[in-house]
Order: C-alpha cells, then structure tokens, then sequence
C-alpha cells in the first residue's frame, strides 16, 4: 500500500520575505565578524589617506618640493634596508589598524533618568520663578527646561554636581528669604548629605549651584609657614583665599589654603570668639592656637571645663598658667588685666619720651579661654565676680598692649556670654553640624553654603570682621595624653610643645613669682589716663592686687 504524502503547509509571500532578510541579516552579520580586521584595516587606510592629503594641502607651495623629496629619501631607504619592505608593510598595517579601531562614542547630554531629574527640578522651580502677569514666562508647567538649565553635570550615581539656572529679572534675588527657599529646594531636589555651593549673579540673573568635595582631615599640627601675629585657623576650598602654604599631609607634601587670623596692633580682629557643640573641636582649635603662638609670646590658659585638655601645656616655656578652678582662673585674669594696663602706661610713657615700646610690652600674651561660662555659674553661686568681667580691660585695649584674648564655648553658654566678650571678638568661628540660624547667630551673616548633619571634629565656617564666610578645617591637634589619640598625632603635638620650665627653687620666668614673694612695691606717679594702676618701679612682674600670677606643679615628662 503507497504511503500518503504529508499534506504541506502554504508559505505566504510575506513570510518568504520575512525569512530571506533574516538569512541575509546572518549571513552580513557573520561576514563582518569575519571581514572585521579587514574592515577596520581599510578604514584606518582611508583616515591615513585623508590626513595626508589634508597635510599636503596645508603645506606651503615652497615647502611642497623638499617635503616631497624627503618622502622619496625615507622610501629608499626603506627599500634598500633588509626586509624594509616588509617591515615598513607591516608598520602601515599596524598603524592604519589602530587609526581605524572603533571608538566608544561619548555621550552627549543627559541620560534618561538624568533628563527626568531635570524636568522634576524645573517643575518644582515654576511656583517660584514664574508670576500670572508675564507674557513669556521662563519657568512654566510643561515649558522647556533647556532654556533655564545648562552647564549641568552628574556623578556616578546620577546626582547633579553642578547646575546653572537663569531665573526672571523679576525674582527678588536681594531678599535672603526668597533666595533661601530656592537653595533649600535646590539642595532637596538634587540630593541630601552632600555640601552644596550657591554663587548668586544678580547682574546676570544667574545662580550657580555646584557639590564642594570634603575638606582634608589629615593635616594634623606642625609648623606653618607663617610671620609672626599670622595664626593658621584652619583650611579652607581653593580658590577661597589666595595664598598657599606647603603642609605635611599623611606620608607626603602639598600645598594647602589656609585661614590665616591675624593679630596685633594693627589687627582689625584682635579677638576671636569660637563656639560649637561637645566634641565639635573647640578645645582642640584652642590648642592649635596655643601651640602656634608659644614661639613668640606667652600662654595664659583658663579651663572651665576642667578635663585637663590642657595637661600638656602645664609646666612648659612661655606658659604662664593653667587654671581649671575658680580661684585660679580669677586670680589670673586679674593679673592679666592689671598686665595689660601696665603695658599701656609703660608703651605711653616710652612714646611720650621718644623712646621705641619696651621689649616687654610688645612680647605677645595670649589669654585662651574655653567654656568661661561654667566660671560663671560658679561664680553666681559662691558669690564672687564673674571672670569675664576681668576680661574688658584686655578686650579692649589689648590690641595696643599686645594682648589676644580668645574664647570658646558652646551653643547652651553662648547667651551666657558678657556683652564685653560679644562687641570685642570679631573674628568668629563655628564648628561641628549647626543649622544656618546658629551659624548666622554667631557669624552675624547666613553660611554661603548648605551645612550637613555629620561634620568631622574641627569641621565648620570662620568669618574674619567683615569677610566672606569661610569652611574651615582645623589641623588635628589632640590631647597627646588621651590613650585614643593616634600615635602619628601624638607625635605631632609633642613635638611642637616647648621645653618645659626650671624646677621650683631656680629662677622664675619673666612675669611670675612664687606666693612667698611678694610683688614689688609701686611708686606713686601721675598716670597719664585716669583709672589706671601705678607702674612697677623695677622688673617685669605685675602689679597683683591680691592675688599672684598662680604657679602650676610640673605635670611627669612625656614617655
């Protein structure tokens, strides 16, 4: 019996099409992979053949002939050198394959997800920089961003880094209200947790917003390259100060920006006044200050937190003393008052007479206070003066007598504050993670840029009288006596301290004396200002109502 043929199925014209370009599309496919190398040679050839002729156009007809003749020269030798042919065949081969390699395209312009965070971020500007009243509005629901937006760019994970915006001439770019609405949103839009930027251009009608990279946390206390009465706060963005100083950074060197406080009498700032919260690193700038001033003047350091953050300046050269009690710190701000009137009558007396100041009236005395409002709680409850109203006569007029006086306390003893302490400190600083009205509070203008919840310690703005607002990093300077302290930044503050002073017995400092000695009696003479106290008739120890200059035990040297 004859088998049946199977029936067939019918193939429609469309599907015979379909079918042939598909084979077409493999066969194209598989002869490129093939061909490739032979492609991207004869590309190569043709992108060699282009340059040349371009070349040979731009040469000068009078260079054409020697250039020409240079050529032939360079093939016959190629020729007559064994396997030159060869050797110069495969040198062509070689470089018309690497002229003609395909190249990754750049992308141009913002990807889709960027495009839709840009979109997102015009339409929640429209609300601010659009008003019923305009004919031709720039920010409008469903308008065109790109006529507001450009110069953006974005990270890796797709976060603008930077963004200029050009805004109506109507938007009152003047009022600190309306422009901080537009950077808070600027700053939720674009993402938090990051540092933003924002340059105002109110000539132009333009803001640009950009991320600022961290400041560097690794340049711990040295010796900078300073004059003297020059204090380096801390460091700052390039670009924000125009000087640089060579620092020992990690293992190697760079230059880095500083914020350099100067001091004197011919200061605008004489006084600086840093407040911050606990651990912010107030106690560790006030350090980094002691450390810088001791090659060319005298410390006097008042503690009214009574850690012993200061332990290390006890005992060394150039420090009168260190107070954490009451009864100390009163009787050295007394003598530091009565200092600094006697600097004034002695520096009066010599100009009156022709004569240069005396050496000792121009030797700096710095006064560094941490937390004095504690003294004053503590001064209310026992009945006795508050140590910040010693403080007037060297906030005052220390500036002439060659006194600095600097004040660190934190944001809950900021109200505590003398109004002294407040008119005399205008040079300020904040540090640790503040809102813009703390910061504004005590810099007196708002931040330029968006404060972040977690700041490093010695982290913050400095604003020096009436400049711009600064970021501020201060150099690692710990206590070296703290068993958390790292050894490399142990290393470097012990090194920095001075010697430290003889043993009791021997002969005392200039300006301090023992509580056996009493201080030198005064001969009574005209003032020339009244309310002043008599000079010293001879020595350079001061006139102590009460009081001497406290002396401090020598703490056990450093292991």
């Amino acid at each position: 019996m004859a088998r049946r043929p199977l029936p067939r199925i019918p193939i429609s014209g469309t599907d015979r099409i379909a079918r042939s370009r598909e084979l077409a599309r493999t066969a194209a496919d598989s002869a490129t992979d093939v061909l490739q190398p032979l492609i991207t040679i004869s590309r190569g050839l043709r992108l060699l053949a282009a340059a040349g002729r371009r070349k040979w156009a731009d040469t000068p007809k009078d260079r054409r002939g020697p250039t020409l003749f240079l050529a032939a020269a360079c093939v016959l030798v190629v020729t007559l050198v064994p396997y030159g042919p060869l050797l110069g065949l495969i040198t062509v081969m070689a470089l018309a394959a690497w002229t003609g390699r395909e190249r990754r395209p750049v992308r141009k312009g913002p990807g889709d997800a960027e495009l839709a965070r840009l979109k997102a971020l015009y339409e929640a500007l429209v609300p601010y920089f659009s008003v019923p009243e305009d004919p031709t509005p720039l920010f409008a629901h469903g308008g065109e961003w790109t006529k507001a937006f450009s110069d953006h760019e974005f990270d890796g994970d797709g976060r603008l880094t930077r963004l200029r915006v050009r805004y109506p001439a109507y938007f009152t770019d003047s009022e600190a209200e309306a422009r901080a609405r537009i950077e808070q949103l600027l700053h939720a839009k674009s993402g938090r947790g990051r540092e933003y930027l924002f340059d105002w251009d109110e000539e132009s009608n333009q803001l640009v917003m950009s991320v600022l990279s961290a400041l560097p946390t690794t340049i711990a206390a040295q010796r900078f390259v300073t004059a003297p009465g020059e204090t380096v706060l801390g460091f700052t963005d390039p670009g924000a100060v125009p000087r640089t100083v060579p620092v020992a950074d990690g293992d190697g060197a760079s230059d880095a920006h500083p914020v350099v406080w100067r001091t004197g009498p011919r200061s605008a700032e004489p006084h600086l006044l840093a407040v911050g919260h606990p651990g912010s690193g107030t106690t560790t700038l006030l350090r980094s200050i002691a450390l810088q001033a001791l090659p060319y003047g005298d410390v006097l350091v008042v503690d009214g937190g009574g850690t012993g953050e200061y332990a290390c300046l006890t005992g060394r050269s150039g420090v009168l003393a260190v107070e954490s009690g009451l009864a100390g710190a009163l009787a050295s701000l007394e003598w530091a008052a009565h200092e600094t009137e006697r600097r004034l009558i002695a520096a009066n007396r010599a100009r009156q007479a022709g004569h240069a100041a005396p050496e000792d009236t121009r030797r700096p005395l710095w006064i560094l206070l941490d937390r004095p409002s504690v003294f004053g709680h503590l001064a209310a409850a026992d009945g006795r003066t508050d140590p910040q109203q010693l403080l007037q006569v060297p906030l005052r007029h220390g500036r002439a007598a060659s006194v600095t006086v600097v004040v660190a306390d934190q944001f809950d003893g900021l109200e505590f504050l003398s109004e002294p302490v407040r008119t005399h400190t205008r040079a300020r600083v904040v540090l640790g993670a503040a809102p813009r009205e703390q910061v504004e509070a005590v810099l007196g203008v708002p931040p330029h840029t968006t404060p972040t919840p977690d700041v490093p310690p010695g982290r913050g703005y400095a604003r020096l009288g009436t400049a711009d607002v600064l970021r501020l990093q201060v150099p690692a300077t710990p206590d070296p006596y703290d068993d958390a302290t790292a050894e490399p930044h142990r290393r470097a503050v012990l090194a920095l301290l001075p010697d430290r002073q003889s043993p009791p017995g021997t002969e005392n400092p200039p300006g301090t004396f023992t509580e056996s000695q009493s201080p030198p009696a005064a001969a009574p003479d005209s003032l020339s200002a009244p309310g002043t106290v008599p000079e010293p008739a001879a020595g350079n120890a001061p006139v102590v109502s009460s009081h001497p200059l406290p002396t401090t035990a020598p703490v056990p040297a450093e292991g």
